[in-house]
């Protein structure tokens, strides 16, 4: 099993753009190594031998279907990777939460209230239509949401003991304890080196808040108007006030500030 520990924070560590970087080269590099172990697992399991730890689940439809059991089931803990690649419902169906509905009537059964929500998004996420908006509304019902650099593969975890990791649009792998205990791990470090979702900062709007987010997630300036529902000009027009209200000269720079000074 790889070592998915991650560097940790100590303090008086180096912050440098440079340190930064290889945190997340290190946290893509996990990710990799979970996938491919993932793999050497369901190969590995040995066919009617014990309680079946790691089930295949093909088709996109049987693979959303088990999200949902997962989430809907889930007793404490909802935890999960939300990348634009290799999904298998439209992302506002994706964050749609469960309703109080009757599943005769077509309604998502309701999870419980209690259960808390981890979502970890990554750049090709924050790409896909509508993502911004159900964001907003998953962080308007108390729910974490945390943002990555790196690429993310598709995970769901429920309460530490089920999760699903997916291979690809047709393909996913169902795992239980105590194998979960790699993806577990696995979301604690990718989770403990991200950054929050829309920070609230009081001298920024709501609307400078998502255009930095998703300008450090490597979004254009058209990427991003299309997201919010303005223009190129307007987008660069706001990250040049927020460029003279940190007092600084390059996007890079702005950056560097919103996150030395918690903007994001």
């Amino acid at each position: 099993m790889p070592d998915l520990g991650g560097p940790k924070r100590t303090a008086g560590a180096d912050a440098s753009p440079e340190h930064v970087r290889a945190v997340f080269r290190r946290l893509e590099e996990d990710v990799r190594r979970a996938e491919a172990a993932v793999a050497d697992l369901v190969r590995a399991q040995p066919p009617d031998e014990g309680p079946v730890r790691v089930e295949t689940v093909n088709g996109a439809a049987a693979q959303a279907r088990r999200i949902l059991e997962l989430e809907t089931g889930a007793r404490h803990t909802f935890q999960a990777f939300l990348t634009g690649l290799n999904r298998v419902t439209p992302v506002p169906k994706t964050l749609d939460s469960p309703t109080d509905g009757s599943p005769d009537d077509g309604a998502r059964p309701s999870a419980p209230p209690e259960v808390t929500y981890q979502l970890l998004v990554d750049r090709d996420f924050l790409a896909e239509p509508a993502a911004v908006a159900a964001l907003e509304e998953r962080v308007r019902r108390g729910e974490q949401v945390r943002v990555v650099d790196s690429p993310l593969l598709k995970l769901a975890v429920a309460d530490g003991e089920t999760a699903m990791f997916q291979f690809s649009p047709e393909r996913a792998v169902l795992m239980r304890l105590p194998l979960t205990a790699l993806v577990t791990s696995l979301f604690a470090t990718a989770w403990r080196h991200s950054r929050p979702y829309l920070r609230e900062v009081a001298e920024l709007s709501p609307v400078d808040r998502q255009i930095l987010q998703l300008m450090l997630s490597g979004l254009t300036d058209a990427a991003t108007a299309k997201q919010l529902g303005t223009s190129p000009r307007t987008v660069q027009r706001r990250l040049r006030a927020l460029m003279d209200l940190a007092s600084v000269t390059s996007r890079l720079q702005l950056g560097w500030y919103a996150m030395r000074n918690n903007w994001i």
